[in-house]
């Protein structure tokens, strides 16, 4: 299983990992992305984790 984790202070809400997740557990809610899909769906790809201009997304297995 992989936990992806969002930092709230340094996400700029430009939604390109909500955007770009395959697996479409994560979503933009109030100008900021969060985790709000089932952690269980997350493919590990990283692909949130390499769009991301801020670096406020990681990806680390469990």
């Amino acid at each position: 299983m992989y936990v992806v984790t969002i930092n709230q202070d340094t996400c700029e809400g430009c939604g390109e990992c909500a955007d770009n997740c395959p697996a479409s557990i994560l979503e933009m809610v109030d100008g900021k992305a969060q985790v709000t899909g089932e952690l269980d769906d997350c493919l590990g790809c990283e692909t949130c984790m390499s769009v991301c201009p801020s670096g406020a997304v990681k990806v680390e297995e469990s």
